[in-house]
């Protein structure tokens, strides 16, 4: 599979390689990210580069694979490794070091936090390493890890490697755009409806067949025991989620609940520290309307962030019983039929990220963009003095052009392939009376799969997946 994206990860990791600054680098993110493909992509340019990748062994059988990687990176120097194999890893760290003396090296640590169970004071010997060795060597420690709790907790500061990094790298799933680049042969249709179905992890696009049906990928997929994605989804629950707890509670927000007392009420307990260690793993996100303090806000709700994991923990789990059974050609047209009311959501996040991206490379049109998210409240029903409608907007996009936030777009996101933008338009007028009484002073984005029917004299900003998830190149 090509390497492809990473633009900004590689120059940072160049960056921190062509600092005189000798500390080490740490990359962190889920499995299946391309974390490990990442650092291949940056240390193919270099020169002397040893690559270790934990497995949670032994600190002896840890060793002598090290030795071995050691040997194939042609860095032994007049020592023995056959013979004289790393005892420990103050041996090991000294050795490389004095062989990195006129010449740089770099030693990769990948899965880190798989040493520490067979090392649990590895960390304390790396900052004397650094500390007794700053400036008499040319070796820098690259150190990467997917148990995320584990890469934060050791930048803690009561933690011996506190303030020893020089460069502190996340690895998140591609955005939109991003994904793309790994579907060239669909077409942007195609690419919203893979994206939504199983994200931005580079692993799940490469097992997408390009060259097959939705059906024929899905039965692939998902559709037998051993389908990929359905193992993938076994492992995520048994492997990521951390608790009992954290599971419970994707399984309520997959069945709908969204609001704190609701998720409370469905699984029975607490879920305040379960729902803060799903969102450091960024499995769910917790959203308030655009424009309220996320520390204040009593409107929050939560959502599951992964596209895949809300795919996996709806459509799929439904019909996982039949599937097992070996009736997946039974099952999976009828996860078919659910795609059109399931994909909405993960389109219209698709939607906002756009109008981030375009925000940000200036052909959106709109100035000084500080914040762009959803919207939800309480409207005065026309026919109803007395009643209040909810009001939902899909995207609100706030501009700070002095010390005030201010709407200056708002944005509706439709999976339907074409839409009646004047109709849409409409609608959001009414709907921006909610959090703006100068609607007519907005701008109006109206998105679609395939096409917005607009009047040719329209100023609405129109949106389809060719715009969110354009042609690679």
């Amino acid at each position: 599979m090509a390497f492809v994206g990473r633009d900004d990860e590689l120059a940072q990791l160049t960056h921190w390689w062509d600092d005189a600054n000798d500390r080490p680098a740490l990359v962190w993110g889920r499995r299946r990210v391309g974390k490990t493909a990442l650092i291949e992509q940056f240390a193919s340019g270099l020169r002397r580069v040893v690559f270790h990748t934990a497995a949670g062994d032994p600190t002896a059988s840890e060793l002598r694979r090290l030795t071995a990687s050691v040997r194939l990176a042609d860095l032994q120097g007049l020592r023995d490794l056959e013979a004289n194999p790393y005892h420990d890893w103050r041996d090991a760290l000294d050795h490389l070091a004095s062989e990195a003396a006129s010449e740089p090296a770099l030693l990769v640590l990948d899965e880190f936090p798989e040493l520490l169970h067979g090392s649990p004071t590895l960390p304390g010997l790396l900052r004397a390493f650094l500390d007794n060795t700053r400036g008499r060597t040319q070796l820098r420690l690259l150190l990467c890890g997917s148990a995320v709790r584990t890469m934060w907790s050791i930048q803690g500061t009561r933690e011996p490697l506190y303030g020893r990094f020089n460069l502190a790298l996340p690895v998140f799933p591609f955005r939109p755009h991003e994904a793309a680049m790994m579907l060239p042969g669909l077409p942007p249709e195609t690419r919203a409806l893979v994206y939504g179905l199983i994200g931005g992890m580079p692993l799940y696009l490469g097992w997408w067949q390009q060259g097959r049906t939705v059906a024929e990928n899905l039965l692939y997929l998902v559709g037998n025991s051993g389908g990929p994605l359905l193992t993938e989804g076994r492992l995520i629950m048994e492997t990521e989620i951390g608790s009992d707890q954290g599971s419970a509670i994707l399984y309520a927000l997959a069945t709908g609940a969204a609001k704190y007392s609701e998720i409370k009420g469905a699984v029975g307990f607490d879920p305040l520290r379960a729902l803060d260690r799903l969102q450091e793993a960024r499995l769910i996100t917790r959203l308030v309307p655009a424009g309220d303090d996320p520390r204040k806000s009593r409107r929050a709700i939560y959502r599951i962030a992964d596209n895949f994991l809300a795919f996996y923990l709806g459509p799929v789990l439904k019909h996982r019983t039949e599937i097992e059974r070996g009736r997946g050609r039974i099952a999976v047209p009828a996860i078919e039929r659910e795609l059109d009311s399931h994909l909405g959501l993960p389109y219209e996040e698709a939607f906002r990220e756009c109008l981030w991206r375009k925000a940000e490379d200036g052909t959106l049109g709109l100035e000084n963009i500080v914040e762009i998210g959803p919207w939800w409240g309480t409207q005065q029903s026309g026919d109803r003095p007395a009643g209040r409608n909810q009001v939902e907007i899909d995207a609100v996009l706030l501009a700070q052009p002095a010390l005030t936030r201010v709407p200056v777009a708002v944005g509706e996101a439709k999976w339907g392939k074409s839409v009646n933008g004047a109709r849409l338009r409409a609608r959001l007028t009414a709907k921006a009376a909610s959090i703006t009484p100068d609607v007519d002073q907005l701008r109006y984005i109206v998105c679609a799969r395939s096409e917005v029917v607009v009047p040719d004299n329209s100023d609405t900003i129109t949106i389809t997946a060719r715009d969110i998830f354009p042609d690679p190149g």
